[in-house]
């Protein structure tokens, strides 16, 4: 397999605190890799760094071997990266479909065709394409989210904290979509808290604690880990 991102020694401060230090993490092109940790573990810290929004204070980022450490975040967007931030941040007073068209905005002649595809992977949002963003559940806005991040076809797409504040219902319909795209071939970073929910899905995972990372491997040997499943897998 091909190395897509590679950080070697990473560290991330706030002022005098220290989110995270001296990470190394690798995602193969084609595989799906998982970020694990409680709230404060580090993950969100890691997601913005890697996409050029937070400061990396130590150690070195490589897309497609090729370093972008400071590189701004739009160069890392046109290199390939995609992000569905935590929180969704979907475009409030905007239409669905004008949601979609901004994610295309650097392929505006294919953003059309593309956004077909993703009503048909998101069918609910082709229901409500002329809905404003704001009035959508949820749930809705985070399949908005994600499908915005796909309208350009990304080499790697990255998600923070996709099931924050859904329902259980949602959240398997949301981890439904990504288990499709993973199948279909798309290289994914997942930082996600719902240990079992990513682990079911991922190949690999990392597990944080403080800024650190205390355990990493195939994601079916972190959850037949006893120390992992009494911790994050309620046993």
């Amino acid at each position: 397999m091909t190395e897509l991102l590679a950080i070697r020694g990473l560290g991330v401060s706030y002022g005098k605190v220290q989110a995270v230090r001296g990470l190394d993490l690798t995602v193969e092109a084609g595989e799906t890799v998982a970020i694990l940790g409680a709230n404060g573990a580090g993950k969100s810290s890691i997601v913005r760094a890697i996409t050029g929004l937070a400061h990396a204070g130590a150690g070195e980022i490589l897309f497609q071997g090729q370093t972008v450490t400071n590189l701004p975040s739009d160069r890392r967007a046109a290199a390939g990266m995609a992000l569905v931030p935590e929180g969704r941040r979907v475009f409030a007073d905007m239409t669905v479909t004008e949601n979609l068209q901004m994610g295309g905005y650097l392929v505006p002649k294919e953003t059309t065709q593309r956004i077909e595809a993703m009503f048909d992977l998101f069918p609910r949002l082709r229901e409500r394409r002329m809905q404003l963003a704001a009035t959508l559940s949820g749930g809705e806005q985070q399949m908005l989210a994600i499908a915005r991040a796909l309208v350009r076809q990304p080499t790697l797409l990255i998600l923070d904290e996709p099931s924050l504040g859904l329902s259980p219902i949602m959240v398997q319909t949301i981890f439904r979509a990504i288990r499709d795209l993973r199948d279909g071939g798309m290289t994914i970073l997942l930082a996600e808290q719902s240990a079992a929910v990513a682990l079911s899905l991922a190949n690999r995972a990392y597990l944080l604690e403080t800024g650190r990372v205390v355990a990493e491997g195939p994601a079916k040997a972190l959850r037949d880990d006893p120390r992992v499943r009494d911790a994050y897998l309620g046993g």
